[in-house]
């Protein structure tokens, strides 16, 4: 059957793309509490730490868009910044390679 295994093979790369615009990183309850912040936002607050959090910046060789990996990177972010007490996140670098730091903020 080289006609099935052609259409497989067609096929499945095809539904894997499409899969990579799904969002991977839900926000857990704590993370949806934090939010994301400007330096001006968080002049008030206390620094809790840092969060240096990752992900894939290409899959294969499909380069992920750079809008869908920094909403995974903040929402993991955020998901972190919430295990640890923090309720603001600021970027502190630029993303390199799927890795960004971001400062955790405790504001209340």
């Amino acid at each position: 059957m080289p006609g099935k295994r052609f259409f497989i093979a067609m096929i499945l790369p095809a539904l894997l793309l499409a899969g990579c615009r799904t969002e991977w990183v839900q926000l857990t309850p704590e993370g949806e509490a934090v939010a994301l912040a400007t330096s001006a936002d968080i002049a008030e607050c206390q620094r809790i730490g840092a969060s240096r959090v990752n992900a894939l910046d290409s899959i294969g060789f499909v380069q992920r868009s750079a809008r869908q990996l920094q909403n995974e990177l903040v929402r993991l972010a955020r998901n972190e910044a919430g295990d640890m007490g923090g309720d603001h996140i600021v970027p502190e670098s630029v993303i390199t390679d799927g890795r960004q730091s971001f400062g955790v903020y405790r504001c209340q």
